[in-house]
């Protein structure tokens, strides 16, 4: 019996050793089948997580930052000890003691659950589980994925340490709110650094990994508190806090950025505007748009606030001038629907959700009309309380403007608000103040305007952006109009001519007829014109820059060859290599260009001729500090000595390329210098010397202004994004001086300025600016002009006379198309080789084979 009884449970013993032995076969088959081709757990030592990418002013003030995933990354090492225990209470208990997967903990959860009905839920996957599924496998729920799961997380016990487990895993959740790592969502929930929080508000971020979604601070505020306290009490439990603070912070309320408790972060940030939105476009580019919004990049942007302020208050004022001066109100941004304004929270809060209302403009806020009342409006304001008596438009208000009626033509001038907005309209408003004391006065309608325009100021030397303004509103129209409005010049191009001139044989005094020109093309007769429709005879070749004469530029870009004007526009960038078409009509500014190239190009002018490439960035860092960019690349000769001769400072070497001769840069800054002195600029008014170019296209489709001191170059240009007619009193001058002035007497106070620098090479001599004639030392008056000429150009030298357009010639380009000129003879009488013209005032000229000094040039004919 006895026998049989050992017998039988030997059997027994026997069955369960092979059949534990063949499960442990079958079990690490399935491992070993799994295991096979699993993703390298070793890659996790070197991860690199998604991180903001920030953008600083030059004072390391952040001023915008740029993610897809928003995460701030903190060495482990940096993170609390308070917030590591909130989060191993809440995900992984035994974390600390377990190699990867805790069975004990596995089934402490199954259980809990079971026997709280649900109420107490705790994840029972373990933390180096979820950053292997986190970051290496997918998120299916699958017994395969959870294998796969459980080998890796085993296999990243034995290569990478708790705390760098620990790293990866606070780094890299994600807690709801485009919140990723625990940095973030403290900056997101509680507007604070990972230092400042308190226990329950860790224990808050702890409780989100386990539904993100779910665990909304507003929406589901006791769900989420419940958690909280749960994850407080298993911080007590665990030995990480006392049972008195446990009480104490389960007592204390849920706050959060998004209840209204706390400010947001993003408040402190400026609102995105043209310049850090234009740092995105262009290092996207440049850098990939994966390593711009995840490379966790420091960027230190060459704007400075203030002139950036500066900048935008000076072309909204104008864009705004000019539409209210058109009077036409087209200010209504939408319309909220009645029944949405039957309570004072009903109205705000549609209010607030109407994101096309622009809230970037300083002083303007969103309003909507409430009643109307006896021609005047009661309005609702964004952020202001109401009072007893209500915020008003009153009708005087809106008595400048006229409404646009609904076949699209214009209504008579307003009488009242009720003239141009109904009930429910959602509009601009503004407080409008008095002068003397800044007392409140009256509430005023406001409108963003139709007209658009670009604003960019730089540094001549180095190129860095102080200040760009794309537009009127970023928020109300994205496009950039500075970098990517492509628009034409007009005769702000004409500069690039005259220096191409200036470096093929003329002098400043170099003298060129200014008569009407003629020439038959496929679409018929073209005659261009001076902006007044006068013509003026010989003048010297200032003259024709100063008062922006279109007839002489012609003749100057005939003479000199429209190829070599399109080198010298590609060479300073205004055109890329090979784009600039060789057509007479692009001399005066008709082929598109964008304002960023234009100011550029202005600013190798101001310094004496060498490149200077505009940028925006100083210099960019990657997350771990390390220098992948920098715009400054100038050689300090001697800084790497211990020590310099007494006396001797370094040597800074720009190693910069020269894009004109210095005497040709000095020859045309003084004329345009000019410009403003004495003609279309001459509303520049500014303590500092200034030189610059006014635009004009046809029919004022576009105005510009660009000029420069000795230190920072600026221009402006405004016009509708398509383009049509500002009207037969829009100018350069009249349009985007006031905007040049307005932001330099601010920069001149910052930046300074001084006389242009006189380059070595050449000598002053005075002659008449109307006449070209040469005039003694001593003289004085109006018509006298000190103008400098190269050494070895005298009165007697001169370039070469090129005789087109005197008698009928077929036009390069044009097939068989005669070229005819107006008011000059066909042929000259007098010495040989020379011709005889008659000008404008009747006086017989002669052109000799080579000009000299006073003497005329026919220049090109068109």
């Amino acid at each position: 019996m006895v026998r049989f009884i050992l017998s039988f449970f030997g059997g027994i013993f026997s069955l369960l050793v092979t059949g534990l032995i063949f499960g442990m076969l079958i079990l690490g088959g399935v491992f070993w089948a799994y295991g096979r081709d699993l993703p390298s757990h070793e890659q996790l030592a070197q991860y690199a997580p998604k991180t903001i990418s920030r953008v600083y002013s030059g004072e390391g003030r952040l001023i915008d930052e740029f993610a897809q995933e928003r995460r701030i990354f903190v060495p482990g090492e940096e993170i609390p000890d308070l917030v590591k225990q909130a989060f191993v209470s809440a995900e992984d208990k035994n974390f600390y003691h377990h190699h990867g997967f805790d069975p004990r903990g596995m089934a402490a959860a199954a259980f809990q659950a079971v026997a709280s009905r649900g109420e107490n839920l705790r994840g029972a996957s373990t933390i180096p589980q979820q950053v292997t599924k986190n970051l290496l496998l997918s998120s299916d729920r699958t017994v395969e994925r959870k294998v796969k799961e459980l080998i890796l997380a085993t296999r990243l016990e034995q290569s990478l340490s708790k705390d760098q487990i620990l790293e990866l895993y606070l780094n890299e959740i994600f807690l709801g709110q485009n919140s990723y790592g625990v940095a973030a969502a403290a900056q997101t929930y509680f507007n604070k650094t990972l230092a400042e929080l308190s226990p329950h508000e860790a224990a808050t971020l702890a409780s989100m990994p386990q539904a993100p979604g779910r665990y909304h601070p507003v929406r589901a505020k006791e769900t989420l508190t419940n958690r909280r306290n749960y994850v407080l009490r298993e911080m007590w439990q665990n030995g990480y806090i006392d049972e008195a603070t446990y009480r104490s912070e389960a007592d204390e309320p849920l706050r959060s950025v998004q209840n209204g408790d706390f400010p947001a972060f993003a408040e402190k940030l400026p609102p995105r505007d043209y310049f850090t939105d234009e740092i995105r476009r262009q290092l996207s580019e440049e850098f990939g748009q994966d390593e711009f919004f995840g490379g966790g990049l420091t960027i230190r942007a060459t704007v400075e606030p203030h002139m950036q302020s500066v900048a935008a208050k000076a072309l909204q004022e104008a864009l705004e001038d000019y539409d209210r001066g058109r009077g036409i109100w087209h200010g209504v941004i939408e319309t909220i629907p009645a029944e949405k304004l039957s309570s004072e929270a009903d109205w705000r809060g549609a209010l607030y959700d109407v994101k096309t209302a622009p809230r970037d403009i300083p002083g303007w806020i969103p309003a909507v009309v409430l009643a109307v009342d006896g021609g005047n409006a009661r309005i609702g304001i964004e952020g202001i309380e109401e009072d007893s008596d209500g915020h008003w438009i009153p009708a005087k208000d809106a008595q400048w403007a006229r409404p646009r009626l609904e076949d699209g033509s214009l209504g008579p001038k307003a009488q009242g608000a009720g003239d141009l907005v109904k009930v429910g309209d959602v509009v601009m408003v503004r407080v409008m103040t008095n002068d003397s004391d800044g007392s409140f006065l009256r509430w005023t309608l406001r409108q963003v305007p139709e007209i658009e325009g670009g604003f960019m100021a730089m540094d001549v030397n180095t190129g860095r952006v102080i200040a760009m303004q794309g537009g009127f509103s970023y928020q109300s129209s994205v496009f950039n109009r500075a970098t990517q409005a492509m628009r034409q010049p007009g005769s702000s191009f004409k500069p690039f001519v005259y220096a191409a001139a200036l470096d093929n044989g003329y002098t400043p005094a170099t003298i060129v007829v200014d008569e009407e020109i003629a020439i038959n093309t496929p679409d018929g007769m073209w005659r261009p014109k001076n902006s007044s429709n006068r013509t003026y005879g010989p003048t010297p070749l200032r003259t024709g820059i100063e008062q922006s004469r279109n007839l002489m530029t012609i003749r100057v870009a005939q003479d000199i060859g429209m190829d070599t004007v399109a080198k010298y526009a590609e060479r300073f960038g205004v055109y890329d290599d090979g784009q600039m078409k060789p057509f007479l009509a692009n001399s005066l500014g008709a082929q598109e260009t964008t304002l960023f190239k234009m100011v550029a190009a202005y600013a190798m002018f101001a310094n004496g001729g060498e490149r200077v490439e505009p940028t925006l960035v100083d210099r960019v860092q990657d997350r771990r500090g390390r220098t992948i960019y920098r715009h400054d690349q100038r050689d300090c000769v001697g800084c790497a000595q211990n020590a310099l001769p007494v006396g001797t400072a370094p040597e800074i070497d720009s190693n910069r390329e020269r894009v004109m001769d210095a005497i040709t840069a000095y020859q045309i800054t003084s004329m345009m210098e000019g410009v403003v002195k004495r003609g279309s600029g001459k509303g520049v008014n500014l303590p500092v010397p200034i030189a610059g170019k006014t635009g004009t296209t046809n029919d004022a489709k576009d105005v510009w202004f660009i000029g420069f001191s000795s230190n920072i170059v600026a221009g402006c240009y405004l016009g509708y994004d398509t383009p049509r007619t500002l009207g037969s009193n829009a100018y350069g001058g009249t349009l985007c001086v006031p905007v040049f002035n307005a932001f330099m007497r601010e920069a001149i106070k910052e930046y300074g300025g001084s006389a242009f620098k006189v380059p070595e090479g050449g000598y002053f001599r005075k002659i008449d600016r109307f006449t070209g004639a040469r005039l003694p030392d001593s003289a004085t008056g109006d018509n006298v002009i000190s103008e400098f000429f190269r050494e070895g150009s005298d009165f007697n030298t001169g370039m070469d006379y090129i005789d087109g357009g005197f008698e009928p010639k077929i036009m390069p380009g044009v097939d068989g198309l005669p070229l005819t000129l107006k008011s000059l003879p066909k042929s000259g009488a007098g010495t040989q080789g020379s011709k005889t013209v008659t000008t404008s005032t009747g006086q017989k000229k002669v052109i000799p084979r080579k000009t000299d000094f006073g003497t005329l040039s026919s220049g090109g004919l068109y």
